[in-house]
């Protein structure tokens, strides 16, 4: 008999089955990158001896101060965990559902402008129903003397932040939707390259578009501060054109100082009230810590991890919402589809929470990093301990915070783990 078989084609794979392929290869990818990154760039010994044990409490704060920290600490992280909590229920209530799909297709006009006003439609939904807990842990800051805001003021600046968030989102939701509507089985490594570069463009122009929507610049005048400063930039041997000083005293009594940017952004910012509250040597302390991350290009470092970050982000978003029975429990056809919004953002959630240890992780090492080079640049544990203390005093800071709590959000060392690493370097 004749072999007709070869009368047959053999029918064209499913494009989701396409992309899911190229979507495993891309987070493989990435996850290679990212290892490999964080294996040479992250300081993962970052403190001569290794990271002592914390220092006492008693050693550094009056029982007073260790009970008001604990106390506000306390309320502080059950109302974050509730209001994380509830954030989560209510993205994966709409993202897992086909309420989210519905209502962002009754969004009138094209798929460009159903993806933003959907995302800002979700967002505010979620910062609506979490708006209870974030009144309720403003008006304790204000009892604390923590806030210097009015309900007015910080209600405008949750509006900002909602709005900045949403612009952000909806370019990476642009570019993910828009990239699979236009290759639909290569869009995860195209997408993946863009919303990389975009981490690393977003990083660099984050302090000249982000940073003044939220607060004024204005250069350290000259004197014997700046003059200070520009001494110890110089014995790290980092080049500083200026030092700019936030007029954070707008919302805060806390103290603080950041660097961010990088290349011809690049930034040391020190909070005003930093500046006016401390002494001078507490204040060289800070500033040769955010010194130390310029020294170790550690902006730059972040920014690498991110951009890898993003690649296995992209990847798995294609291989989970290629997945039928998660498509078809959502109401959507894809990542194609604009109606997918509601639920890439619940994926977003669930990722974010997920990777948060492994983040906060890799931001204490680093830290640590910073505070060691700051001791050895300046020579004054005194100082740095002095400021640490000052710092948590201000902050009403919990110097015994809950374990799982700083594993899983604790992007700094706690206070008494950097005085505990100042008494080391010191070689106490």
């Amino acid at each position: 008999m004749p072999d007709d078989t070869q009368d047959h084609e053999t029918p064209a794979p499913h494009p989701e089955r396409g992309s899911r392929r190229v979507g495993l290869l891309v987070a493989g990818g990435g996850a290679l990158v990212l290892v490999a990154l964080a294996a040479v760039l992250v300081p993962w010994h970052p403190v001569p001896g290794g990271v002592p044990d914390p220092a006492p409490a008693s050693s550094v704060l009056t029982a007073q101060e260790i009970a008001r920290g604990e106390a506000f600490g306390t309320y502080a992280r059950w109302v974050s965990w509730s209001s994380l909590a509830v954030s989560l229920a209510v993205a994966l209530w709409l993202g897992l559902g086909a309420r989210g799909a519905a209502l962002v297709r009754r969004v009138p006009g094209p798929w460009w402008v159903q993806v933003p006003l959907g995302a800002l439609a979700v967002l505010a939904i979620g910062r609506f129903v979490t708006l209870p807990f974030a009144l309720a842990l403003w008006r304790r800051r204000v009892s604390e003397g923590l806030s210097t805001q009015g309900w007015s003021d910080w209600f405008a600046d949750l509006l900002l932040d909602l709005v900045v968030g949403a612009v952000g989102t909806a370019i990476a939701l642009l570019v993910v939707i828009g990239c699979a509507r236009r290759w639909r089985t290569w869009w995860p490594a195209i997408a993946g390259g863009i919303a990389a570069a975009l981490v690393v463009l977003g990083s660099f122009v984050y302090p000249v578009v982000v940073e003044p929507l939220f607060n004024d610049f204005t250069s350290l005048p000259d004197g014997q501060l700046r003059t200070e400063i520009l001494a110890v930039a110089d014995a790290e041997g980092v080049p500083v054109d200026d030092v700019l000083v936030a007029d954070a005293s707008r919302r805060t009594t806390a103290l603080n100082a950041y660097v961010s940017g990088f290349g011809s952004t690049h930034r040391v910012v020190l909070y005003d009230t930093a500046v006016d509250g401390l002494d001078q040597d507490e204040l060289l302390s800070v500033v040769a810590h955010e010194l130390g991350h310029a020294k170790n290009h550690d902006v730059a470092v972040g920014t690498a991890l991110g951009a890898a970050g993003a690649l296995v982000g992209v990847g798995l978003l294609a291989v989970v919402v290629g997945a039928g029975p998660l498509r078809r429990r959502s109401g959507v056809g894809g990542l194609a589809d604009p109606a997918v919004v509601p639920l890439v953002l619940a994926l977003f959630a669930v990722g974010s929470f997920l990777v948060s240890p492994i983040e906060n992780g890799i931001s204490r090492q680093i830290e640590r990093r910073a505070d060691v080079v700051a001791l050895q640049t300046t020579d004054d544990p005194d100082a740095f301990i002095g400021l640490q203390r000052e710092l948590a005093v201000r902050s009403v800071a919990d110097p015994t915070p809950n374990a799982w709590g700083q594993l899983w959000f604790g992007s700094h060392p706690t206070m008494l783990e950097r005085v505990a690493t100042a008494r080391r370097v010191a070689g106490e």
